[in-house]
């Protein structure tokens, strides 16, 4: 194959609606945990109460089972560069359709934020941050264990060993295991588990600090979600021998 022949192949009009649906659902789910937190701090006089940080946490689990319900026949549902990282460390997704999916995820979401910038003017677009007592180390582990159980909830609920593709039931796994994280550790780091959450609302708001904890512990969380359900849990060569052996029985 020709290298123009491959480079064609990751933009053909299937390719490019995954690409698209991508970037729509991220844009979506963006743009929905973004204004939830701007809501949350306009509505209550401490935007760190807990009436806020539930209000923020059932918002991203209502926004991200209905991006990834509405994605997952075009592109697969992945709404989080993380879940991509997961996805393609275990060979699900090729490096350079990742790319171009990461690409699409930060331009939905930056797009959602400078759209939130734009026009809910009397409240500024929140930059997510780490709390005072925490260090940036401690934070990435935070958000990577979250983001792991976040790729490995995406794993489960795909694999079409267990129920074909993501569908109704699964991307509302998805969303609660989101809502979880966002409840778990939302005071303590933010509770990301989506590096283009984090670079959309950083860009807008032009805080960048610390902005390496929104990639560093998800990428590595999602990256070890990945490989241990695919090596460990559901190793595909273990189930294959274990249906041959069911069919060598019933034979």
């Amino acid at each position: 194959m020709t290298l123009r022949a491959r480079f064609a192949r990751y933009f053909t009009p299937h390719a490019l609606r995954s690409y698209l649906a991508e970037f729509l659902s991220t844009f979506f789910f963006a743009f929905s945990a973004v204004a939830s937190a701007m809501s949350a701090a306009r509505q209550h006089s401490d935007p760190a109460s807990s009436a806020a940080l539930v209000a923020v946490a059932v918002a991203n689990a209502f926004a991200l089972s209905a991006a990834v319900y509405i994605s997952a026949t075009v592109s697969g549902g992945h709404v989080n560069p993380a879940v991509t990282f997961g996805l393609a460390i275990g060979g699900h997704v090729s490096v350079p359709t990742a790319l171009l999916y990461w690409i699409a995820q930060m331009s939905g979401a930056t797009l959602s934020c400078f759209l939130l910038k734009s026009f809910a003017v009397s409240q500024p677009v929140p930059a997510y941050s780490i709390a005072a007592q925490m260090t940036g180390f401690g934070a990435s582990v935070l958000e990577g264990v979250a983001t792991f159980a976040l790729v490995y909830t995406v794993y489960a609920s795909s694999d079409p060993r267990r129920c074909g593709s993501v569908g109704g039931v699964g991307s509302v796994m998805i969303g609660l295991v989101c809502g979880a994280g966002v409840l778990a550790i939302g005071p303590f780091s933010g509770g990301s588990m989506n590096p283009a959450c984090a670079f959309g609302a950083g860009l807008a708001s032009g805080r960048f600090r610390n902005q390496a904890v929104y990639w560093v512990g998800p990428l590595v969380g999602a990256a070890l979600g990945g490989l241990l359900y695919e090596n460990v849990m559901f190793p595909s060569r273990v189930n294959d021998d274990e249906d041959d052996d069911v069919n060598r029985v019933r034979a």
